[in-house]
């Protein structure tokens, strides 16, 4: 009887100090942000790490990278993007979003953490779509912005948007990326754009991976992204595709804790 009490008592123990997991709303560019927010045990406050996805994803594709840094003792948020894509636990629709919303949306996230005193500072991990959107709010706000981990940026998206504008300079009113409608505005915030004048105004540390075997976003865009960033790495993961499989994502995920420890 005694031990059963025991083990009990360790159990609840045990739960009682175990990372919880918090399900969050926050105001954003077409209706409520979703997120998932996870803070390690211990004493805070602790460095936090916002995930964002890319085009058409959601926070569970990024689900792995999310354990990962809460095992390494990084707070870490993940997020659906308002509209940003299917299964979305977020308002809106993906005809009204754009880069800019979701701009809007990490701007809203950064903001109320921020304010929290359970963290010390933030980062910004994206991939695709997300990385494109990390770093063009860290460059608008680069004092808020700790440190930067990008995944084949898909800067690639400018280029895409300049190949939509018809011979009058308009749009069409709907479009299609990936198999996904999208609408006009995502067009007009990305034609005219110069991402990589943009984002030299970051000047804290980056780090970017990109598989040298991606097809939809060549490396040489991140090439170009590591001339324009002041202070940035890039790790060319061979074999590697647009999304990091096997090996390849542990190893990922592996060289991003590693750099982000520095900022500790």
């Amino acid at each position: 009887m005694k031990r059963t009490f025991a083990l009990l008592f360790a159990c609840a123990v045990l739960f009682s100090f175990a990372a919880a997991e918090e399900t969050l709303y926050v105001p954003g560019s077409l209706g409520n942000v979703f997120c998932v927010l996870k803070v390690p045990e211990g004493e805070g406050p602790f460095p936090l790490v916002i995930l964002c996805h890319g085009f058409g994803g959601n926070h569970i594709g990024n689900r792995d990278y999310f354990d990962f840094f809460v095992s390494g003792g990084f707070a870490a948020c993940s997020l659906d993007f308002c509209g940003g894509g299917l299964f979305s636990g977020s308002d809106g629709k993906m005809e009204d979003m754009s880069v800019l919303t979701e701009a809007e949306d990490l701007n809203a996230l950064i903001d109320r953490f921020l304010e929290d005193p359970r963290f010390s500072r933030v980062c910004l991990w994206g991939n695709s779509q997300g990385g494109f959107v990390s770093s063009y709010v860290a460059a608008g706000r680069p004092e808020d912005v700790a440190a930067l981990v990008l995944e084949y940026p898909a800067s690639v998206l400018v280029d895409f948007a300049k190949g939509q504008r018809r011979a009058d300079g308009t749009f069409p009113e709907t479009g299609w990326l990936l198999g996904m409608r999208i609408g006009r505005g995502y067009f007009e915030a990305l034609a005219d754009m110069d991402i990589y004048g943009h984002i030299a105004s970051y000047r804290g540390p980056v780090l970017i991976l990109h598989g040298d075997k991606d097809r939809l976003v060549p490396l040489s865009y991140s090439q170009r992204a590591l001339d324009a960033f002041e202070h940035a790495e890039m790790i060319v993961m061979p074999g590697q595709g647009h999304g990091f499989t096997g090996k390849g994502r542990s190893e990922a995920m592996e060289k991003e804790l590693s750099f982000l420890e520095r900022i500790r």
